[in-house]
């Protein structure tokens, strides 16, 4: 997009940015993130989340037991995407305000149906 249209285009999300409600929430998660990396040092990717474009990829178990959300019901599984060593840690926490408010009940739909399908 050239001139001016483009140019309205980024007014347009410099005005939404700046009058969209603002959260501690992603600074403070960026913060524990920045910590838990400091202490743990960099820790493996899982094999299932692996891309595996090579036959001996595939072999060592890159992306063998990947499941791909969408094949399932509400598109959702309790797959974990963390390495195992921070499998149950939960770095965001959003508030109860604003559009963070529909993200948190998002998440603990979705933390309450991990729960139940581990059980």
């Amino acid at each position: 997009m050239g001139s001016p249209e483009g140019d309205l285009c980024l007014a347009q999300a410099a005005a939404y940015l700046a009058t969209a409600p603002k959260s501690n929430s992603i600074y403070t998660a960026y913060g524990q993130v920045l910590q838990t990396i400091k202490q743990t040092g960099a820790l493996p990717v899982p094999l299932h989340i692996r891309n595996a474009p090579t036959r001996l990829m595939k072999n060592i178990g890159y992306g063998r037991g990947y499941k791909y959300a969408h094949d399932h019901k509400d598109a959702f599984t309790p797959q974990n995407h963390l390495p195992e060593k921070l499998d149950s840690h939960i770095f965001y926490t959003p508030s109860t305000r604003g559009y963070e408010k529909v993200i948190k009940e998002r998440l603990d739909k979705w933390r309450a149906l991990k729960k139940r399908l581990k059980e």
